[in-house]
């Protein structure tokens, strides 16, 4: 009885333990895994990259004065809109004393010249009515006669050119004096009007400031600086990993940091030929043209903005997570899994487009209604030999 009670003891024992062997097999067995599945959308992918920068005027006009002095009075400020030939500041012109001390002298010997010239021409003339007086009563031969009615004519010139010597030394002394005289227009004046129509940017002097005119040896003092505030670009630059990626004429989309909720269309119209090293990168300057037809809202130059550049576009078409797609390690093309049932999949080799990064447009190889496996990346799916390349 003790034997049979052990050995039926054992029996139940090894029962169990097949039991359990058995169950831990099953459950081997089994994915632990339950997948879930997306489908497929329709929507607007973008590849893009972004370039950090500045709005800035595509031109900017810098007002200089005509003329040395100091600066009397302003008549615009920052941010007011004028029109070409508008006045902008007076000046009022120190002399210098070196200066006008040889005016002076330039006068004074420009009318000692005309004297001197008249005098010549009195005496030719005294010449010439004797002689004409001869040549009438025919005494003298007419070759005679033009000699000297030659040199009266030269005496004659010789006072006009004094008198414009004279002339052109009283305006030079009234330049240096007051920085104006008559007959010489917007040649020479103390009134700094505007060249172009546009906006005032910035006013860098004030009265009283002493200004200096352009010349060969200096560019000149700024009185004012102007632009036309509705023409604008953005300026930027890139990385040397992206700036093979763009081109000319390709779209960008601007946000200005400082006006919410706002997107700019711009034209990229200008990518550096050279780069330059900036915090151990190179970098490449980039220009584009805002689109302001369709956009009334003011813009102030200098606001810092981002500048998508847009690389590729497609419009409404299908699309997945770019996580949905596997590759084969072998051919390394793309395909997923598609659900044929509970928890079963068959592969669908796909053709895809254009991505973002997190969607991929989905050309050919499944439907909007087709229900994708949501794989684990972790987890190596069985007969496909792999995970994501």
């Amino acid at each position: 009885m003790k034997r049979t009670g052990t050995i039926i003891t054992l029996i139940v024992i090894v029962i169990l333990f097949a039991a359990g062997i058995w169950y831990i097999y099953t459950k081997d067995k089994q994915d632990p895994i339950v997948y879930t599945t997306e489908q497929a959308t329709s929507r607007t992918i973008v590849k893009k990259t972004v370039a950090t920068g500045s709005i800035v005027p595509k031109e900017e006009v810098l007002i200089k004065p005509n003329v040395s002095g100091i600066i009397k009075e302003i008549y615009v400020e920052a941010g007011d809109n004028i029109k070409a030939g508008d006045l902008i500041a007076q000046i009022e012109v120190v002399p210098n004393a070196s200066s006008l001390t040889n005016a002076k002298n330039n006068i004074a010997g420009a009318r000692t010249g005309v004297e001197t010239a008249k005098l010549a021409l009195a005496n030719q003339k005294s010449i010439y009515d004797r002689q004409k007086a001869l040549f009438d009563k025919g005494v003298i031969s007419a070759n005679d006669f033009d000699g000297i009615q030659n040199s009266y004519n030269q005496a004659e010139q010789r006072v006009k050119q004094e008198q414009v010597n004279l002339t052109s030394a009283s305006q030079n002394y009234d330049i240096i004096k007051t920085g104006t005289t008559r007959g010489l227009g917007n040649a020479a004046t103390t009134q700094i009007r505007s060249t172009i129509t546009g906006m005032i940017l910035d006013v860098p002097v004030k009265t009283g400031n002493q200004v200096i005119e352009a010349n060969n040896f200096n560019d000149g003092t700024t009185v004012a600086t102007l632009a036309d505030v509705d023409k604008m670009i953005f300026e930027g630059k890139v990385d040397e990993s992206e700036v093979g990626k763009i081109k000319e004429d390709l779209p960008l989309e601007i946000t200005v940091g400082a006006i919410e909720n706002m997107t700019f269309n711009a034209t990229l119209d200008y990518i550096a030929p050279k780069g330059v090293a900036e915090n151990g990168a190179i970098q490449f300057e980039i220009k584009g043209t805002l689109d302001r037809t369709n956009s009334d809202t003011f813009i102030r130059a200098g606001l810092s903005a981002n500048a998508s550049i847009i690389l590729e576009k497609a419009t409404d078409v299908l699309s997945i997570k770019e996580a949905l797609v596997q590759y084969d390690p072998k051919t390394k093309k793309p395909f997923v899994e598609v659900a044929t049932g509970d928890q079963e999949f068959e592969r669908r080799d796909i053709e895809v487009g254009v991505s973002d990064g997190i969607f991929v447009e989905v050309k050919s190889g499944i439907t909007a209604e087709d229900n994708i496996k949501v794989w684990n990346q972790l987890k190596v799916p069985t007969g496909f030999g792999g995970g994501r390349g």
